[in-house]
């Protein structure tokens, strides 16, 4: 079956214009006027990816993105206008995988598309049985799993390739370019915004004190580096 898109937003010729674009692409796209009608949707179809507004009558994106989230880890990306990075970063935190800016071109929305596509079925390759264990952090990569003091964590599959390329790097300065384009993929370097937010998640779930930090560590101005 082909890929599956629900594309919700209450402006119809954006729906039209993804929808035409990603249909000339071989997706099968469902379309919803608002957060409701997409909530309606998702319960009853097989749906690979949502693409979602946030301003929208009803229910809006992030309450919506909320409900999905709950019970889902199907990619979610954000539509905002410019200038709205208080709702990305919430969005982020809500469980949202990447954004698009209005207005976008047909080539930055098939870009994200297939980026989000493709990194909620990646994760680092992992040899036989290599086990990766730094301090009270042990990661068992045959298995997918990640423990805290002998604690099974919870990751998103974002998470889980963020830690291990952390993990992998211990000690080196990683700048966030390299960062993003070896866990998010080549098409980003400019995201800063998607680290701040997923470094705060890894922080809150692995760091005794994601205040004080001892882990994952911030280089201003440059990027992060695994404590040693």
């Amino acid at each position: 079956m082909n890929t599956t898109v629900l594309v919700v937003d209450d402006e119809k010729p954006l729906r039209d214009f993804v929808r035409r674009n990603l249909e000339a692409r071989g997706y099968r796209v469902l379309n919803a006027a608002n957060g409701l009608e997409a909530l309606a949707i998702f319960d009853n179809e097989q749906v690979d990816l949502v693409i979602l507004d946030i301003m929208m009558p009803h229910l809006d994106g992030l309450e919506t993105a909320r409900r999905i989230r709950g019970n889902s880890r199907v990619p979610i990306i954000i539509l905002t206008a410019m200038g709205e990075e208080v709702d990305k970063i919430r969005a982020f935190d809500l469980g949202a995988d990447d954004y698009l800016t209005k207005p976008f071109g047909v080539g930055e929305l098939l870009g994200r598309v297939k980026a989000v596509l493709r990194r909620s079925h990646w994760t680092e390759p992992a040899a036989p049985d290599e086990h990766i264990s730094r301090g009270d952090i042990a990661v068992d990569m045959s298995r997918h799993r990640v423990t805290v003091q002998g604690q099974s964590i919870d990751l998103t599959p974002i998470e889980f390739n963020l830690l291990v390329y952390l993990m992998r790097h211990e000690g080196k300065v990683l700048s966030h370019r390299d960062i993003l384009q070896n866990v998010w993929g080549h098409e980003y370097g400019d995201e800063v915004e998607y680290l701040r937010v997923y470094m705060g998640h890894l922080r809150q779930k692995l760091e005794p004190d994601p205040l004080k930090p001892k882990y994952i560590l911030t280089e201003r101005g440059i990027g992060y580096r695994f404590g040693e």
